[in-house]
């Protein structure tokens, strides 16, 4: 349990500090420590919404979040995340997804991101809002927050700049972890008290790396390192479950 406390609070930091929540990564560190898949979901969301709170007040007291594009991705995308939450899903194709995202995340956070917009955006970022609802559903149904996956599309249709796009990432996270963990309650199941048991010390630890890490981001670690750093332990993640299954 300490490994995985240390693990949460590494993968805390280094999320909040380009504007995700982690989803991903707590379920497939879950998932590497052999704990019952069916309660990944319900600790995975839950960590989410502690960490990206944090980090959506600190931008928005920061003035760097853009509102009104922000609000219309979460729009879309929250009824989608509890959809999902509310779908079942089997133990083996749930842990292929996520083990396949979390490799392909990886490859998408290491392509270079200018710290600021390079020109307009593209023709192609007219379309990304096509995107929330079905990165919204997936969120919900294998317990991430969606913004992981959001974010390159924004990034390679120059949507907006790096913080812009981090701060709207982790609002997004943080509505589609509403959603998604309440479509997960309304799912039922006798999984609740084993997810209080398993995900009470992961929160608390989250909460502290989930500050940092938006701390972190907004005065003192260069983007670059960040987004490395983060692809480096997403890769290390994503293959080994790949490789257990």
């Amino acid at each position: 349990m300490i490994v995985l406390v240390i693990a949460f609070f590494i993968t805390a930091v280094l999320y909040a500090s380009v504007g995700f929540g982690g989803g991903s990564t707590y379920t497939a560190l879950l998932a590497l420590a052999e704990v019952d898949y069916r309660i990944f979901p319900l600790v995975a969301l839950a960590c989410n919404i502690v960490v990206v709170a944090g980090s959506t007040i600190r931008f928005a007291r920061a003035r760097i979040t853009p509102w009104k594009n922000a609000l219309i991705l979460t729009g879309l995308a929250a009824p989608a995340a509890f959809a999902g939450g509310f779908t079942p899903i089997e133990e083996g194709a749930f842990l292929t997804i996520l083990g396949a995202s979390l490799v392909l995340t990886a490859m998408s956070l290491v392509l270079p991101v200018s710290e600021k917009a390079v020109g307009k955006p593209i023709g192609a970022a007219r379309f990304v809002p096509l995107l929330a609802m079905p990165l919204g559903y997936l969120a919900g149904l294998v317990g991430i927050g969606g913004g992981i996956f959001l974010a390159p599309f924004l990034h390679l249709t120059r949507w907006n700049g790096a913080r812009e796009i981090a701060s709207t990432t982790s609002f997004f996270i943080l509505v589609n972890s509403v959603s998604g963990l309440a479509g997960q309650l309304v799912k039922g199941g006798d999984r609740l008290s084993m997810a209080i048991d398993v995900g009470l010390p992961l929160l608390v630890t989250v909460a502290i790396g989930g500050q940092l890490g938006s701390l972190l981001a907004l005065k003192y670690l260069p983007t670059r390192w960040i987004r490395l750093g983060t692809a480096a332990l997403t890769a290390w993640v994503g293959l080994r479950l790949l490789f257990e299954l």
